[in-house]
């Protein structure tokens, strides 16, 4: 490397590292500075950011390529990074410490045990400090995710910060998420910072490393890569900031949606230059939660096989020839599977075969709540007495819509109730107390879950202790929203306040398609 004082390696390696981690050129050279033994290595060094911004993968890959390139001379660097969190406690992370240094060095003798910070620093004396080395030689350590151990002790960090003052070979990486103010008790400690990639980067690493290798079938490369620029900008302003927010979750939206966006092209019914007719055709993948995270969001399959065909030529996807389903049958064969049927009028059959509903999500106790919520939202209280009391016949009789006052005789409430223009269902939701919610579930759970009726189950008690889960559920999906404060002499921003007031934040076809999975004609409970 020459005589001199300063010298950073070669360009060579930075063009090379910088082509493989676009847009951290400047945070690559940032820590080669600080690590290459002829440049200015420091002795801790504190590289922080949030999740996926290329913090340990830029590390990593750096000290290799310094590791590679100091060996053309002499072996002046040699690293480890110990995983911090996959360490149980803080013995754990010294003895895998002293067995990876151990690795590197290819020592032999070193201690399997090791029960304090003092016993690992007696061990990396003995494989580090005494033995002769190069005058610039130099060891990293980096301790990824150190902010995160499961039980390390207060002492830990600066303990691990002091290792350089007793073995001045010792240069201590620490990679971490938010690093609090003085957090390793040293006077002065460099620090890089990984910021999150702007919309800029995103879409030139996207286009960079995540472009389509092959054209479309009907495009040129060209076209491919002009429509994948755009495209890759658009899921980024559709989902970066409501659910993708990271490189990886973004990479993997693009390569979900990209087969789906560019369907209307392979089916010949646009062009790749009408982007705006394209992004309107795939509007309603966009809106699909399961594209973006299949494993916590199901995807319900389809029962028959003409189903996906029907799903896909909703979607802009090729349809099988009209001829085949107008072939006509010959004798004694099956139509049972195989005759079509009219097609529903939706507007997307895909949405309804692969998104998730209510339904599905909610547990039994969640469905019931939110239904009682929206008895308690849309119906007056006044009549809670007639429609949810059970003192004279044990079980609420079904009425087919209550309709209070209506018998001709020209009463107050019929004349109310026969001028009446908007449905109450269609109207908005109104301001309930918790308590007369609970009142209404109590009233209404045996007769729409005949579970509650069997008071000797097992689970009975389990369905009671969940009420309170429940409402704090769907309070934190926004399904149930606090609109009053607590009641008097009660605690303030207590969810389960009896005196606080709540409002249903669904609509009217929700709650019916809710009511229905469970049998329930919501529509009967509701006063008119």
């Amino acid at each position: 490397m020459g005589d001199s004082l300063f010298q950073l390696p070669d360009e060579l390696l930075f063009t090379t590292l910088s082509h493989t981690f676009p847009c951290r050129d400047a945070q690559i050279r940032a820590v080669a500075t600080l690590l290459h033994p002829h440049a200015a290595p420091c002795q801790n060094l504190v590289i922080h950011g949030t999740e996926a911004t290329g913090k340990s993968a830029i590390t990593a890959a750096l000290l290799q390529a310094l590791q590679e390139d100091t060996e053309k001379d002499e072996p002046l660097l040699r690293y480890v990074i110990i995983n911090s969190i996959e360490c149980i406690t803080a013995r754990h992370l010294y003895e895998s410490t002293i067995a990876k240094v151990a690795e590197a060095l290819q020592w032999r003798g070193a201690a399997t045990r090791c029960d304090s910070v003092s016993q690992m620093v007696v061990e990396l004396s003995k494989m580090l400090k005494y033995p002769s080395y190069p005058d610039k030689f130099r060891f990293v350590l980096v301790f990824d995710g150190i902010d995160r151990p499961r039980e390390a002790p207060i002492t830990l960090l600066p303990a691990l910060a002091r290792l350089s003052e007793i073995i001045p070979r010792i240069t201590s990486v620490f990679i971490v998420t938010s690093p609090p103010a003085s957090f390793l008790r040293t006077s002065f400690v460099p620090c890089i910072e990984f910021p999150n990639y702007t919309k800029n980067e995103f879409v030139t690493i996207l286009n960079t490393t995540s472009l389509p290798t092959a054209p479309l079938p009907t495009t040129t490369i060209q076209e491919t890569t002009e429509l994948w620029n755009r495209f890759t900008a658009a899921v980024h302003d559709a989902l970066a900031r409501a659910a993708s927010r990271t490189l990886p979750s973004l990479q993997h939206a693009c390569t979900s949606l990209w087969p789906r966006f560019t369907a209307p092209i392979l089916a010949g019914t646009h062009a790749p230059r009408e982007f705006s007719k394209l992004m309107v055709a795939a509007r309603v993948h966009f809106q699909d939660e399961s594209l973006l995270d299949p494993g916590i969001v199901a995807i319900r399959s389809c029962s028959t096989t003409t189903q996906p065909q029907a799903n896909n030529s909703a979607a802009a996807l090729p349809s099988a020839p009209p001829s085949q389903a107008n072939t006509p049958r010959k004798a004694g064969q099956f139509t049972t599977t195989t005759t079509p049927s009219k097609p529903k009028a939706t507007a997307n059959p895909f949405v309804s075969a692969t998104t998730t509903d209510l339904s599905t999500l909610l547990p039994p106790t969640a469905r019931l709540l939110l239904l009682a919520s929206y008895l308690a939202s849309h119906n007056p209280t006044r009549h809670d007495l007639v429609l949810f009391s059970t003192f004279h016949h044990g079980r609420r009789k079904r009425r087919g819509g209550l309709s209070v006052g209506t018998s001709g005789r020209g009463g107050h409430r019929g004349a109310q109730s026969k001028h009446r223009k908007i449905a109450r269902k269609l109207l908005g939701a109104h301001a309930f107390v918790l308590e007369r919610m609970l009142a209404i579930f109590t009233a209404v759970r045996g007769e729409w879950d005949p579970r509650w009726l069997d008071r000797d189950v097992d689970n009975t008690r389990e369905m009671d202790a969940d009420i309170e889960m429940a409402i704090a559920t769907l309070a934190s999906l926004r399904l149930l929203i606090r609109v009053g404060g607590a009641a008097a002499g009660g605690v303030a921003g207590d969810q389960m306040d009896r005196g606080g007031k709540w409002r249903c934040n669904v609509g009217w076809e929700v709650v019916r398609g809710l009511g229905r999975s469970m049998g329930v004609e919501v529509e009967e409970w509701l006063v008119e």
